[in-house]
């Protein structure tokens, strides 16, 4: 038998493999059965004419019932698709009158329950009738998973910003500490930070501190019991107090160690101090610039006593708080601006007491006016004249994730990182740094997902496997040899 003539125009090269003798082997098929094989070949099969009106359809998934699939008859498949998406439905539609057969296009379909519904198709030309079928595949899974992946690279940005900001605010109060601290690595013994007052008690720079040893900071005579001091620390946590001299200074200074963990390393805190008279006359740091600095600072920041009043506040708190002037704070209890009052306030103090220092807790702010706002208060330990008091930095905590797991757009403070760059990159430059950036962290995350399935990944991605072996070869990501990786090969 003749094939017709129009089989005779090439089809588009997405079919890797024809069948070689359909017209024998497929002979005896009739109507029925061919319909029959149309709708199992998808999830939405449509009969259109050449303008696009859609004749018949038939559905396999149930589903597709509720979102109001089978009212399509009689309407042209460019009014039942979103605005976005009519121009790539009438491009499809012509490729399949014109070759016979188009490309695969992800066209969205309104939907009565107020998410798009994603599909898939491939138009396919029905001989010389001037019809056209349409295959469609849902990919509303697809979907879901790449807005999980989305979200997922959001959220670890947000993590990574706050763990910053976190970082900024312990670094601001260890720098403005006027009692001299000394940070050594527990297993070299060397210094690995000193702040201002430290450099200042030893009479070098802090860049010269740092990469010594810790021994070496004090006098030759003093060295073995410095030594002893730090092995005490280590054994039991905390050691008591010594009385030893620095090296570039005759008078006697109190050393007392403790021993903390960071990132599964361990580490010795070292607090010097001299005598109270000597003290008067040291000066660690210029301290209007320090208080002016305070004051400014976009957190809140609070000063309280051990009876938990107000010593003093910096004007981002009193905004916090509703109140006017931050005199209006003072010999206040902190517990009045708590939600959950003597709760919040005792178990804030107790770790103080216990840790002297506390990390990210969580409470709920109540202004004057009655506003209520999530904060996160990071806190330390201090002393004056041993009196016990307490530095508190409350800051705005940071908005979570929409519950139903979708987002609108970046959160705000990406766009303000980016403005940043403005002046420093061309537009171009800077559009071409982020996307790279944004590029490696999907697929990275996309192969973790689908546990190093290259495949999946790339459907998961929107890509074809040449594509993302191209990206991933970029970036430097993962053995592609077939011969080492066979999941390359295999998938």
């Amino acid at each position: 038998m003749d094939r017709p003539e129009q089989a005779e125009t090439p089809l588009n090269t997405t079919i890797a493999h024809r069948f070689k003798d359909a017209q024998n082997q497929l002979a005896d098929v009739d109507l029925d059965a061919a319909a029959d094989l149309i709708a199992a070949a998808a999830d939405i099969a449509l009969i259109l004419d050449d303008q696009g009106t859609i004749l018949d359809l038939a559905l396999t998934d149930p589903d597709l019932l509720k979102e109001g699939c089978k009212n399509w008859i009689g309407q042209r498949l460019a009014d039942v698709v979103t605005a976005e998406t009519r121009a790539k439905t009438e491009t499809m539609l012509q490729e399949g009158l014109d070759a016979g057969l188009s490309r695969r296009r992800e066209i969205n379909h309104p939907s009565p329950t107020g998410t798009d519904l994603p599909v898939r198709y491939v138009a396919v030309r029905a001989g010389d009738t001037g019809r056209v079928v349409a295959f469609g595949r849902d990919i509303r899974p697809i979907a879901e998973l790449q807005q999980r992946l989305v979200n997922t690279q959001i959220s670890m940005e947000r993590e990574y910003t706050r763990l910053r900001q976190a970082e900024s605010c312990y670094r601001l109060l260890f720098q403005m500490s006027s009692e001299a601290v000394l940070i050594i690595d527990a297993a070299t013994m060397a210094v690995t930070d000193a702040n201002p007052a430290a450099a200042t008690l030893a009479g070098t720079q802090i860049a010269k501190l740092v990469g010594r040893r810790a021994s070496h900071v004090f006098a030759s005579d003093d060295r073995d019991a410095v030594k002893a001091l730090l092995s005490a620390a280590l054994s039991g946590g905390k050691s008591t107090k010594l009385g030893v001299r620095l090296a570039n200074d005759a008078a006697q200074v109190e050393l007392s160690a403790s021993l903390f963990k960071q990132s599964a390393s361990a580490h010795l805190l070292l607090r010097l101090s001299r005598p109270r008279s000597e003290t008067d006359n040291l000066i660690t740091i210029d301290r209007g610039a320090m208080l002016d600095a305070i004051e400014r600072m976009p957190d809140g920041f609070v000063l309280i006593d051990a009876e938990r009043k107000v010593i003093s506040a910096n004007a981002a708190f009193g905004d916090m708080v509703q109140v006017a002037s931050t005199e209006l704070l003072r010999d206040r209890l902190i517990d009045t601006w708590f939600q959950r009052a003597n709760i919040d306030s005792n178990v804030l103090l107790a770790n103080l007491r216990q840790h002297g220092v506390v990390r990210r807790f969580p409470t709920v702010l109540r202004g004057e006016l009655g506003s209520l706002e999530d904060v996160e208060i990071t806190a330390v330990s201090a002393s004056a004249e041993a009196v016990p008091l307490f530095g508190l930095v409350v800051r705005r905590a940071p908005r979570a994730a929409p519950a139903d797991g979708f987002v609108d757009g970046l959160p705000a403070h990406s766009a303000e990182q980016l403005t940043d760059l403005i002046g420093h990159m061309s537009l171009k430059e800077v559009v071409r740094e982020t996307t790279d950036v944004i590029e490696r962290l999907c697929i990275e995350a996309a192969l973790k997902l689908t546990g190093d399935n290259r495949a999946s990944a790339a459907q998961m991605l929107g890509l074809s496997r040449q594509s993302l072996y191209a990206k991933m070869r970029r970036f430097g990501l993962g053995d592609l040899n077939p011969e080492t990786n066979p999941r390359v090969s295999n998938h």
